[in-house]
């Protein structure tokens, strides 16, 4: 597949269209036979990450590197044998995708990983975050000679690392990654080395794992279960590990700060099977639901969640309230992300292609619906309509998650400011809007109750990178500020 421009993906399904959009996903393998049919396991386990498209990279010490860049679900291209077969070697990364910067067009050579052939030979990476001086690393270095092939973002790194008087590509990587601002869990592979690094504030996840002979670097601990690989540890904040035949080496080469991990990831992003921070990312959930049935409890027939990612919050404000728990909304588990909507008359179909109300079981009741976010409204007030014309009685919104009212810039699609519901309504404003009879989030002091700190949130001192909810960034988003963005006023 050629570099220029392909043909527009499938347009996103309205009840998708009005999510967060998950950032990125990242996985490598060192140590292994056809490292790369493990990878392509491990990006499979990690498809919520990203779902636009996937990339592979292999080294064989015979054949060299090889790459293989698709759009799509990992499923429908790196399972073909003849494509598999192209990516031999002991040594593979790889990456899937939502475009959070750069060109929203399907253009195959935004896709990762990465590829440069340097004088110490050459180096592939994978990023998942957001570089938030992106822009102005790029001018810089187009004005001292550099050629861009993508609009991606994570080019930046490549480009930096070219730059670099550094003689081996651990070395040029730091000096990277030290220009760098923003958020970054880094994947990247030379012909001999596996290399992992995080942000100096861990906004983004990266764990270590041991498969036999082999090591295995990942977002998330759920594509290590995939394939059999045992969870070793967390990358810390601010560390690079580099792995060879040798063993792990590991390096701490920024300033350290303390952490601030995206607590979304605890909400939303992350797989309700895996590991966080030594917490089971569905226990958190449910205790998420917990709080908020303490918080905002209400009188009600029915707890229901909005699949799938409501669940297990509704399940623990099911259990703490002592109202039922009931699958008042079954999802079509045989539509993908996108649905190619042919006639006006399907496209008015909007959510009920993907979500359908329990009716029976709906009729006459009292109904909570727990969702894990509310973003734009627009699925939200849908749903609403879904569960009346089903013939609910009432309709409360418990909401497993603050109001999101800032943008991310660390990795996350979100919509711009003035699109955000919360950012434009108070609560009761956006209750009217949704038309239901009662809407309800979660705290911010809630929220870091459920994730195991008791005492809620310290304002002087946050544990998380909270700023879709509290607009405070912790690293500065020079970009999007060089562009009229507008900070939150100090109060």
């Amino acid at each position: 597949m050629s570099a220029a421009r392909q043909p527009a993906m499938p347009p996103a399904h309205p009840f998708d269209d009005d999510k967060l959009k998950e950032e990125c996903g990242v996985f490598g393998v060192i140590g292994l036979t056809d490292a790369a049919n493990f990878v392509a396991l491990g990006l499979h386990a990690l498809q919520h990450r990203g779902q636009e498209a996937g990339g592979i990279v292999a080294h064989d010490p015979e054949q060299g590197f090889n790459s293989a860049r698709r759009f799509g679900y990992v499923r429908d291209n790196f399972t073909k044998q003849s494509l598999m077969e192209t990516l031999p070697g002991p040594l593979s990364i790889g990456h899937v995708r939502y475009s959070t910067a750069g060109s929203k067009g399907a253009v195959i050579r935004d896709v990762q990983p990465f590829f440069g052939e340097f004088s110490m030979g050459g180096a592939a990476i994978a990023h998942n975050g957001n570089i938030t001086n992106a822009e102005e690393l790029r001018r810089e270095l187009i004005e001292r000679g550099s050629i861009f092939q993508s609009s991606s973002d994570s080019e930046c790194i490549i480009h930096l690392m070219a730059r670099s008087l550094q003689k081996h590509a651990a070395e040029r990587l730091e000096d990277a990654l030290r220009r760098v601002e923003g958020a970054f869990s880094v994947v990247a592979m030379t012909r001999t080395k596996l290399i992992g690094v995080r942000d100096p504030l861990g906004v983004r996840p990266l764990v270590l794992g041991r498969l036999g002979d082999g090591w295995v670097l990942s977002s998330e601990t759920c594509a290590l279960d995939i394939i059999g690989a045992e969870f070793e540890r967390e990358i810390e904040p601010g560390e690079m590990v580099v792995i060879t035949d040798k063993g792990v080496e590991s390096r701490h080469p920024f300033r350290p700060q303390k952490s601030r991990f995206c607590i979304f990831e605890h909400v939303y992003f992350s797989r309700p099977d895996s590991i966080i921070g030594g917490r089971s990312v569905y226990e958190t959930r449910r205790q998420i639901g917990v709080e908020l049935a303490r918080e905002n409890p209400v009188d009600a027939d029915l707890v229901c969640p909005v699949p799938d990612s409501g669940t297990p919050a509704a399940i623990g404000f099911s259990q703490e309230s002592g109202i039922p728990y009931a699958m008042g909304i079954i999802r079509n588990q045989y539509m993908g992300r996108t649905f190619i909507e042919p006639t006006e008359q399907i496209r008015n179909m909007g959510v009920r292609l993907k979500l359908n109300v329990n009716r029976a079981l709906i009729r006459g009741k009292r109904v909570i619906l727990v969702d894990d976010s509310v973003v734009r409204g627009t699925t939200s007030r849908k749903i609403k309509d879904m569960i009346l014309d089903a013939g609910a009685k009432e309709v409360h919104f418990r909401i497993a998650s603050p109001p999101t009212a800032w943008p991310c810039f660390y990795g996350v699609d979100t919509p711009q400011r003035e699109k955000l519901l919360a950012a434009n309504m108070s609560e009761d404003e956006m209750c009217d809007y949704l038309g239901v009879d009662s809407l309800r989030f979660i705290s911010l002091d809630g929220l870091y109750r459920a994730v195991g700190e008791a005492q809620g949130r310290d304002p002087a001192s946050p544990a998380y990178c909270d700023a879709c909810f509290s607009g405070e960034y912790p690293v500065a988003p020079r970009d999007m500020l060089a562009k009229g963005f507008e900070l939150k006023a100090a109060e």
